[in-house]
């Protein structure tokens, strides 16, 4: 499920003449947003239901450079869910479909008014109950990953 598009930003470029790798991160963000927005937390939604959803950890991997201009999307799959978490594994790819980077977040639901972790709203539920649920069979090989250096 394509969850976002965008262009690689004049402003995202770096001194090597491509995106910098903080900005891979943004994208990743802003595909979270976008996500939010889909199962009814933009803004509007937040408010009404004093609900919002935190970053607990991400694990992003670079795989290809962008450059400015350049069209990018951002895949969505829903790995595993509980009644508060997330756990999402989102795709990078250019135009031409090639993979650009890939970031694993957990996802935490949160009660705006508390601060503390909350089980979804029902509505909210029902929109995430609706994204397609990847089999672990079927997870992207780059998903659970380890960083290590391998002997």
């Amino acid at each position: 499920m394509v969850i976002l598009e965008s262009r690689v930003a004049s402003n995202w470029v770096d001194y090597n003449g491509h995106m910098n790798d903080a900005e891979y991160a943004r994208v990743f963000s802003l595909a979270v947003e976008a996500l939010m927005e889909h199962v009814g937390l933009d803004e509007p939604g937040r408010a009404r239901h004093g609900y919002t959803l935190y970053t607990l950890e991400t694990h992003l991997c670079y795989r290809r450079e962008a450059h400015e201009g350049q069209p990018l999307s951002v895949e969505l799959t829903l790995l595993d869910r509980d009644t508060k978490r997330l756990h999402i594994f989102f795709k990078l790819h250019d135009e031409e479909g090639s993979l650009l980077a890939t970031s694993e977040q957990m996802l935490m639901g949160i009660d705006s008014d508390t601060g503390r972790p909350a089980p979804f709203p029902l509505s909210v539920e029902q929109a995430i109950d609706a994204l397609p649920l990847a089999a672990p069979s079927a997870w992207p090989s780059q998903a659970s990953r380890i960083i290590a250096i391998r002997r």
